[in-house]
């Protein structure tokens, strides 16, 4: 069987740290902040109190996902955090869309650090430090010149702490004190696709419609237009869509590579999208998109010559 990355294990049972800093992190200011996000993203920005926040996607015309992003809410600017291959082109998408709005955006990623805690005690390595600790989902609160967020990239119980770029090494430094275990980027990757966290760039790209993604905390019906809207509403106006993001187990020790066919016979079903070996498993685990009519727990299919069951017809 294959060794486990590096804080694999405290990932998934205790608690460990990896360095998000690469993320882009966009802050948007003046008095049209809120709008421009809510006209811009397919969650209720404007409902959106200090303190609190959302996941959004951010659309084209046709409906496309352009990025994804963590949008918090502070007195004075929205946080929009997004996936580093995305930062410099959704700053472009939305500077495009403001004409006469009262906003300005700042590039907040080279000023700062972000350093993620997962795990089940992640909440515990907090507070042993004197952080504090939100409670629900996305909910962020002031740590001096710091903010704490209630954030997941594993899926795991999780918080991300934003501090100035000088802070990184203090923090890294308290929080191994406080028990947690650096994790490597592949243990990271490794218990994300256990868990059915689809990722920008791998897992959802601009081929992608919002309802192939099955992640209903993106999207609310309630909210007034925004870009692509149109597109979402009609799929959900036939209530029909031509794939879906699965997660699967796959026979083997190695994983596919991207792109992958999925296969019933020799007829094409889907496409692996990210895949990794799971050492707590002892197999491969993958997400990938299948056919709709497949995306049901249970069916079977091939990836690569060996058997491929879809253990969740969404991914989270």
């Amino acid at each position: 069987m294959q060794s486990s990355p590096a804080g694999y294990l405290s990932l998934r049972e205790d608690a460990a740290w990896f360095d998000l800093s690469h993320r882009g992190r966009i802050a948007a200011r003046g008095e049209d902040r809120a709008r421009l996000l809510h006209a811009m993203s397919t969650n209720h920005v404007e409902g959106l109190k200090p303190g609190e926040g959302c996941y959004a996607f951010l659309l084209n015309a046709q409906g496309r996902i352009l990025g994804d992003a963590n949008l918090l809410c502070a007195a004075d600017h929205i946080l929009v955090d997004t996936e580093p291959e995305t930062a410099a082109s959704l700053a472009a998408h939305l500077d495009k869309h403001i004409i006469a709005d009262d906003v300005t955006l700042e590039d907040m990623s080279g000023a700062t650090c972000v350093i993620a805690i997962e795990g089940p005690r992640a909440a515990q390595v907090l507070a042993a430090f004197g952080a504090p600790v939100p409670q629900l989902a996305f909910a962020h609160l002031d740590w001096d010149t710091r903010v704490v967020a209630a954030l997941t990239a594993s899926g795991q119980p999780g918080y991300r702490i934003f501090a100035p770029a000088v802070d990184r090494d203090d923090l890294i430094a308290r929080i191994g004190r406080a028990g947690a275990v650096a994790a490597a980027p592949e243990a990271m990757h490794v218990v994300r696709i256990e868990n059915g966290r689809p990722r920008y760039g791998e897992d959802i790209t601009d081929a992608n419609l919002a309802q192939e993604t099955q992640l209903s905390i993106a999207l609310n019906f309630n909210k007034g237009c925004y870009l692509g809207q149109e597109i979402v509403e009609r799929v959900r106006a036939r209530g029909h869509i031509n794939r879906l993001l699965v997660r699967l187990a796959l026979e083997g020790i190695a994983p596919p590579a991207p792109g992958a066919p999925i296969l019933s016979g020799s007829a094409q079903m889907g496409t692996i999208t990210s895949a990794a070996f799971s050492p707590a498993l002892g197999h491969v685990v993958a997400l990938g998109y299948v056919r709709a009519d497949l995306a049901q727990r249970g069916t079977v299919l091939d990836v690569d010559g060996g058997r491929a069951e879809i253990t969740a017809s969404r991914p989270g």
